[in-house]
């Protein structure tokens, strides 16, 4: 009887750390998603920031046409009276 129950005190204990090894695997894989979803986040303002910078340099991109453009009109107009 003594080794029956040396046997179940020794399987219990090992249950215990069977269940206390899971649930820390499954608080670090929880972890693990957070960081995963923390990483897309920065990512996410990565690309963000890029479309920022991209639309700032579109708008000045889109100033300058439209400078050239008058430009072009001004310049087509001096030919048109001159010739």
């Amino acid at each position: 009887m003594n080794k029956f129950n040396r046997l179940v005190n020794e399987q219990m204990e090992t249950m215990e750390k069977l269940l206390f090894l899971q649930s820390e695997i499954e608080r670090c894989q929880a972890l693990e998603d957070e960081l995963k979803a923390l990483q897309q986040e920065t990512k996410l303002e990565s690309i963000q920031e890029d479309i920022a910078r991209m639309k700032a340099e579109l708008k000045e991109i889109h100033e300058t046409f439209e400078k050239q453009t008058e430009e072009l009109i001004e310049s087509y107009q001096e030919v048109s009276t001159v010739g």
